[in-house]
């Protein structure tokens, strides 16, 4: 049986609009995730909208993708991501 796009893991960072705060994440319905961040149904999230993607990246495997997503939540991982956003808006 072919793999549909949804059977990828996708880890997704995103940047709040107003303030110096990034949100890590996982799913394989990435509109979807978007959308339930930005309308508030994400307790973790809802204080802090608009928030906009910053990048993805895609796993075949869940384990792979929970693996990347605990390190971007661990310091090194953050400050990771400090750095490619600074990289890329300089």
């Amino acid at each position: 049986m072919a793999k549909s796009s949804h059977d990828k893991h996708i880890v997704y960072v995103l940047k709040s609009g107003d303030y110096w705060r990034f949100y890590v994440g996982m799913t394989t319905h990435i509109e979807r995730r978007l959308s339930e961040h930005n309308s508030g149904k994400t307790r973790s999230t809802k204080g802090y909208r608009p928030r906009h993607l910053f990048f993805t990246e895609t796993y075949e495997t869940r384990a792979a993708a929970k693996s990347r997503e605990k390190y971007l939540k661990s310091g090194y991982g953050k400050q990771w991501i400090k750095d490619k956003w600074k990289r890329k808006h300089a």
